[in-house]
């Protein structure tokens, strides 16, 4: 089985992190399209406390129009979802596979494995620039 997500750690805090994930994303081609803020949601709804953590939903059109021509309900997986969550030692930065994207179509065309392989390079790189910073 595909893992489902790539992962880096980062002794970098919270805050710094989640602004060089941005621009690590942003130098690899993708753009934020949403932001959940899951502290200050669960706070809000369910009035409990947990440590920082933000998921960003990352989009590179191309590849999101190319995907979607390849296969339609492929869009019920986009976009990209990277977390950045404080952990007490650091700060974890995880991308959703876009392999694992291509596992979860049964018959997931040769077109739409090499666009999420583009994807999937793309979203590595941006986690090891985090890593490497």
């Amino acid at each position: 089985m595909t893992e489902l997500t790539m992962r880096v750690r980062t002794a970098r805090g919270y805050e710094e992190t989640v602004g060089l994930v941005r621009a690590s994303l942003g130098e690899a081609g993708f753009g934020v399209l949403t932001e959940i803020d899951i502290q200050a949601t669960l706070k809000t709804k369910l009035d409990v406390d947990v440590e920082p953590q933000v998921i960003l939903g990352a989009c590179r059109p191309q590849l999101a129009h190319a995907a979607m021509q390849a296969d339609p309900s492929i869009a019920a997986l986009l976009p990209c979802n990277v977390v950045v969550r404080a952990d007490g030692a650091g700060t974890v930065v995880e991308a959703f596979d876009p392999r694992a994207m291509t596992a979860m179509v049964p018959q997931s065309s040769a077109g739409l494995r090499e666009i999420a392989a583009d994807a999937r390079t793309r979203l590595r790189g941006a986690l090891e620039t985090v890593e490497n910073a």
